[in-house]
């Protein structure tokens, strides 16, 4: 499995407060754009997922 960003429910107008919660800086962050998920970092916590308020974050189980 996998963490993915599902640009559509990302508002991309805030600073994601997911990234702050990921124990292993999976995610990241430039700006106000849509957070980058480095699958390579991802231990699949799911920490993200239950912090986006938009539910732009999901497992990517294919």
């Amino acid at each position: 499995m996998s963490v993915k960003i599902i640009d559509y429910r990302c508002p991309q107008n805030h600073r994601c407060p997911s990234v702050m919660v990921c124990p292993v800086n999976a995610l990241s962050q430039v700006g106000d754009s849509a957070p980058v998920v480095d699958n390579d970092k991802c231990v699949d916590c799911g920490k993200c997922i239950w912090y986006c308020p938009t539910g732009a974050i999901a497992m990517d189980r294919g």
